[in-house]
């Protein structure tokens, strides 16, 4: 009788080779005290096997152990980084996943929050933002702040805040205001700064040549060019085009890397996506002795980029100030002090509170009591 060696001396596995997944089914990742929010444990499971689920808020396991963890009158207290686990019994012991990248839960407890969208926002996008006020009160009046000084101001009851072309120097951090009268009181307050992250569609290639760890077939070399593309889905494919000593080296190619032969020269890379009429250059890289090589950039073309629309550009002049849908009438750009009243006398004739804390409950009805080829 012949005995497999793993029968007795081979280890159990006590990790799953499974991914786990934190998704925020109901609510936002900032949400007000008394709100409820719902959070699912997602395992990367193509078997679809029956798992038991463990919950953590930093390093702390919580009671609950179902798919889903719910909050239902959210507190303070329980703002956090929330992550998962999966576990299960089989026929060779338990085995576990490995936790899930935390997701960060904000409780707030205040009156105001602003809200940012949840997809990723990318250079030439007009997002909405949304001053997302506590209860039902009458707003006549929001202001957005980005890095402490004021970009916008509308008048009105809409809430929804529009950026217009955003470029990468919209990025910051972005606070509201919102302003309310109520029982011959007017009322200001100040949500806490939430970031708000600006994405190009396509960023800077970087050229790598790797001539080492290839196979021995002689004298070829490997031309890689790193890129981030991010496009909304669905994206259009990326084409990639590499030059020595800006020659093109064959046609575009899909994939973004090539062979070529192993030859002294300067290279460089180009990423395009014709269907959003985006390009971009890489930096010119050496490789060998380049000694009395001439570097220029093809057609006339700067090697840093080459852009045909404002959707791929670099950083521009932001606008001073972000128009909103409908046009609002232009501000002059004021720099925020939290520690000062917001005093607004040349528009209302009075000087509004600025509410540190929450009001008397009487004051708020249904608030909740918590170039080309």
């Amino acid at each position: 009788m012949v005995f497999h060696p793993c029968v007795i001396s081979c280890p159990v596995p006590t990790v799953a080779p499974y991914r786990s997944v934190v998704e925020i089914v109901s609510g936002r990742s900032r949400i007000f005290s008394g709100e409820p929010l719902r959070l699912r444990c997602n395992i990367d499971d193509f078997y679809k096997s029956t798992w038991n689920y463990l919950w953590f808020r930093g390093s702390v396991q919580l009671p609950q152990s179902g798919e889903i963890f719910s909050l239902w009158k959210a507190n303070i207290k329980e703002s956090g980084k929330y992550s998962c686990k999966g576990e299960k019994e089989t026929q060779i012991g338990s085995i576990k996943t490995h936790r899930s990248p935390p997701v960060e839960i904000n409780v707030d407890g205040g009156f105001v929050i602003l809200e940012t969208p949840q997809h990723p926002i990318l250079v030439g996008d007009s997002p909405h933002l949304l001053c997302r006020v506590r209860g039902q009160v009458p707003v006549h009046q929001t202001v957005l702040y980005r890095d402490g000084t004021e970009v916008m101001v509308q008048n009105g009851s809409s809430l929804y805040l529009r950026l217009p072309h955003v470029t990468l120097r919209d990025q910051g951090m972005y606070s509201c205001r919102a302003s309310w009268d109520m029982k011959r009181r007017t009322y200001s307050v100040l949500s806490v700064t939430t970031p708000v992250n600006i994405l190009e569609v396509l960023t800077l290639p970087v050229l790598e040549i790797d001539d080492k760890n290839l196979q021995p077939t002689g004298n070829k070399m490997k031309l890689i060019c790193h890129t981030q593309y991010n496009a909304h889905a669905p994206a259009p494919p990326v084409n990639y085009y590499f030059y020595k000593n800006n020659h093109l080296l064959g046609p575009a190619k899909s994939q973004n890397h090539i062979y070529v032969t192993r030859a002294p020269g300067w290279y460089s890379c180009r990423a395009k996506v014709p269907k959003l009429d985006i390009m971009r250059w890489s930096e010119p890289k050496s490789f060998g002795d380049v000694t009395g090589l001439e570097m220029s950039f093809p057609n006339g073309h700067h090697h840093h980029h080459h852009h045909r629309n404002q959707m791929s550009s670099s950083p521009s002049v932001s606008h001073p100030h972000f128009s909103s849908n409908p046009p609002t009438q232009p501000t002059t750009p004021k720099h925020l002090d939290p520690t000062l009243s917001f005093d607004l006398d040349t528009e209302l004739h009075l000087e509004l509170p600025v509410l540190t804390s929450r009001p008397p409950p009487d004051q708020f009805p249904g608030q909740t009591n918590t170039p080309e080829p």
